[in-house]
């Protein structure tokens, strides 16, 4: 099997950060998977090849029950995820990255919280909090719209379902994005360094909070993972691992579609219009802001036998690369895939994952959005782009504006 590792395919690059969906269709072209030698990964660009392997019993995201204790402590000297002991107790290991029966366990303990029944019941509180917010940026002519607005949005909702104090999410969203950086391909000393200290601080958080719902129980999921605690359905490190993912999965992941979202919007302004005359297409215009722009555009992988994937022969414990972000733009599955069409239907995009890590979290996620979106269509007769050179954030993991700045005039 040959290695196609000459692919001129840099995540990292100011070209990728604007626009990678070039680099996604030069890959959706090639024969079978690509190997990306500076990840070690097997790259799955079509719409199919990602489903495929997403799907399989065979694919697992930790290598724990494939691996060696040496052969798993080489790779992460290998990728400089050693020495980062709260990293490693907290964050390497989470409900995310772990499979099988401790996943489906650790899922079950927090799911009843994310049904679809159950995240509706904030509806008017997420609409309350979006006015105050909009009433206090009606009167200025330009916000950005990302640093403004959206970014205090997810993380204020998810810290209150877990029983965070508002005053405090501000922090999370700190502390959650120089924890997430690290997932990124650039893993510097500096940035290493960064996410360890940020993991200490967050895990005394909320070790501090657990204690404080301990003796004053609330109805907030903190206090419901306790008693799942006490009836022995996870451990101290299972608890605050699980509370740490939540919190940082409801901020930046978020907070980037809702920008992402707001320039498409902004691109398309026949799709804005359309919007505007029939707000009834909200749900689906929010689904489509999920796959125009896939929030988080790659995970991984491993296989846990020798076996065909994709038409191709690999060994045990390969790496594999899926490219949500390709492929919700593969025209085989889309048509008109690199349009922006609010109204797009069927739509079935993956930019949530299939199987048994789809995101838990996608019914408050396209909440926030609805009502965002329907509030500042109601309230602004006119939105526009401020400045048109709009910079996204560098990287494979992430899709999502640094700022947006907008104008708007009041309706």
């Amino acid at each position: 099997m040959s290695h196609t590792s000459d692919l001129e395919f840099n995540p990292l690059s100011d070209a990728f950060a604007q626009d990678p969906h070039p680099f996604y269709e030069a890959l959706r072209a090639k024969e079978g998977l690509t190997y990306y030698e500076d990840f070690d990964v097997w790259l799955a660009a079509r719409f199919d090849d990602v489903s495929e392997i997403v799907m399989s019993e065979h694919m697992v995201r930790s290598m724990e029950h494939i691996a060696s204790a040496e052969e798993i402590e080489k790779q992460k000297r290998d990728g400089n995820w050693h020495d980062m002991p709260h990293h490693s107790r907290f964050v390497q290991f989470s409900l995310l990255d772990s499979d099988g029966d401790v996943h489906d366990r650790l899922r079950k303990q927090v799911f009843k919280l994310f049904t679809p029944v159950m995240v509706n019941k904030l509806r008017d509180e997420i609409q309350a909090y979006v006015d105050s917010l909009v009433d206090g940026l009606a009167d200025h002519a330009e916000i950005d719209f990302i640093e403004d607005l959206a970014a205090h949005v997810p993380g204020h909702i998810i810290g209150r379902i877990l029983g965070v104090p508002d005053a405090d999410c501000p922090q999370l969203r700190i502390w959650s994005e120089n924890i997430v950086q690290y997932f990124d391909i650039d893993r510097s000393d500096k940035r290493k360094e960064l996410a360890e200290r940020n993991t200490t601080e967050f895990y005394h958080y909320l070790s501090d909070l657990k204690r404080q719902r301990a003796t004053a129980p609330k109805d907030d999921l903190i206090s419901m993972m306790i008693e799942a605690q006490k009836a022995g359905q996870m451990n101290e490190d299972e608890f605050i691992s699980t509370a740490m993912l939540i919190l940082m999965a409801g901020h930046g992941s978020t907070i980037d579609v809702l920008g992402s979202g707001m320039h498409a919007l902004l691109k398309f302004p026949d799709q804005m219009q359309r919007l505007r005359d029939d707000q009834s297409l909200m749900k689906t215009a929010v689904q489509e802001m999920f796959r125009y722009e896939s929030p988080l555009p790659f995970f991984h992988r491993y296989v846990t036998q020798e076996m065909e994937v994709c038409g191709q022969r690999f060994e045990r414990g390969t790496k594999f690369g899926v490219l949500y972000g390709s492929a919700n733009r593969d025209p085989k599955q889309f048509p008109n895939a690199d349009t922006f069409d609010v109204g797009r239907s069927p739509n079935w995009h993956i930019a949530f994952g299939r199987g048994a890590h789809f995101c838990l979290g996608n019914h408050l996620a396209r909440l926030d959005m609805d009502i965002i979106f329907s509030t500042l269509l109601r309230r602004f007769s006119r939105i526009e782009l401020a400045a048109e050179d709009v910079r996204y954030k560098r990287g494979l993991s992430v899709r999502g504006p640094d700022a947006l700045k907008i104008r708007w005039s009041p309706s």
